[in-house]
Order: C-alpha cells, then sequence, then structure tokens
C-alpha cells in the first residue's frame, strides 16, 4: 500500500518551520519523510530548511519534470521535488511545508492527501511577527486579517482539513501532530 501525503498550510508566522523542524525525528521514526521544498530565495524565506535556487534555475527545473507540485507565492516560486512520489510508492508518508492556494491542485495529484492547517490565536501571532522584525507594523496588521480568514475556514476548496493549534508550547503541538496522524491513519495501514 502507497503511503499518505500529509499536506501542511498556515498563516505565515503560525510556526509552521519551527514544527516541522522539531517533529523532524518523530516523524523519522514513524517513517514518514519531511521534505525540503525548493525556493527562489528572498528574505521572506529565511529561516526554513529549503534548496534555494535562482528564478532561471527553478524554471529550468520546472520544465524538466523535477517537481511534483510547484506554485509560487509572495513573489517566490515553490517546488516540492518529485522524488516525494517514490517515497509514496515505497509506502512511506510524506510531510510537505504546502500552499492553502495550492491545496486544490495538491488534491488533484494526491487524491488520498491530508490536509493539516496549522492555526495560531491572534495574540500569539503578532508577538512572533514583532519578534521576527521582518514586517511593518501594516504588514503585520495585513497578516493578522489574512489569520483571521484561516480561522473562519471549515474547509478549502471544498475539501474538509484537519486543524493544528500552534498557539502554545511547540512539544505540545508536536505531539498534537502525531496523534493526528495517528486518529487519521487508515484501519488497515500498520
Amino acid at each position: 500500500m502507497g503511503g499518505r501525503l500529509i499536506y501542511l498550510m498556515g498563516p505565515s508566522g503560525s510556526g509552521k518551520d519551527s514544527l516541522i523542524e522539531a517533529a523532524r525525528e518523530p516523524l523519522r521514526a514513524r517513517n514518514c519523510e519531511v521534505v525540503r521544498r525548493v525556493i527562489t530565495r528572498s528574505a521572506e524565506s529565511l529561516g526554513e530548511d529549503a534548496i534555494e535556487v535562482s528564478r532561471e534555475e527553478f524554471e529550468q527545473r520546472r520544465a524538466e519534470g523535477d517537481f511534483a507540485l510547484s506554485w509560487q507565492a509572495n513573489g517566490l516560486n515553490y517546488g516540492i521535488p518529485v522524488r516525494v512520489d517514490q517515497w509514496l510508492a515505497d509506502g512511506r508518508d510524506v510531510l510537505i511545508n504546502g500552499s492553502r492556494g495550492h491545496l486544490a491542485e495538491a488534491q488533484q495529484r494526491y487524491p488520498t492527501l491530508l490536509p493539516v492547517l496549522l492555526t495560531v490565536k491572534d495574540e500569539a501571532l503578532r508577538e512572533r511577527l514583532l519578534r521576527r522584525g521582518r514586517e511593518s507594523p501594516a504588514e503585520i496588521e495585513a497578516r493578522l486579517r489574512r489569520n483571521a480568514l484561516f480561522a473562519a475556514d471549515e474547509s478549502i476548496d471544498g475539501m474538509q482539513i484537519c486543524r493544528l493549534d500552534n498557539s502554545g508550547d511547540l512539544t505540545v503541538t508536536v505531539a498534537n501532530l502525531l496523534e493526528l496522524l495517528n486518529l487519521s491513519a487508515k484501519p488497515d495501514r500498520t
């Protein structure tokens, strides 16, 4: 049986990169690969464990079929290496840092994907955005408004999503992610 694609989404500042890094070893222990995205790098992508490429290299790699999924957001290009298909075929689960705007396309390619929306309360998000110092006050307010849209959605593109709150302690979020993966596992999976 094939593996399952775990499609993690969340607003900027929700802690996706921190969660992925903290969960990397526990996920590996359960036969789940964590994918490094390919990104046309800018200050926006600092902190993520990604593979940095130029726009030209990204477009060349896309044209050569190196990506299972690719999209553009916030002025950057993002790609998920095609090797995820082999991991899934080998029965491994695969966690990717996805895009809410690209979920429908990802679901078309991977119909059994598990969409996970990382949420965060406004107070925690504001504090994180202020601490990292990359956004102006106006940009922070815009991100908070976008966070409210994330929080209001019961589904995305008609697909039911699993919510995971990351407003508190990261170790709790990691434990909740692992529990969510256990609960959402297919009954015939071992």
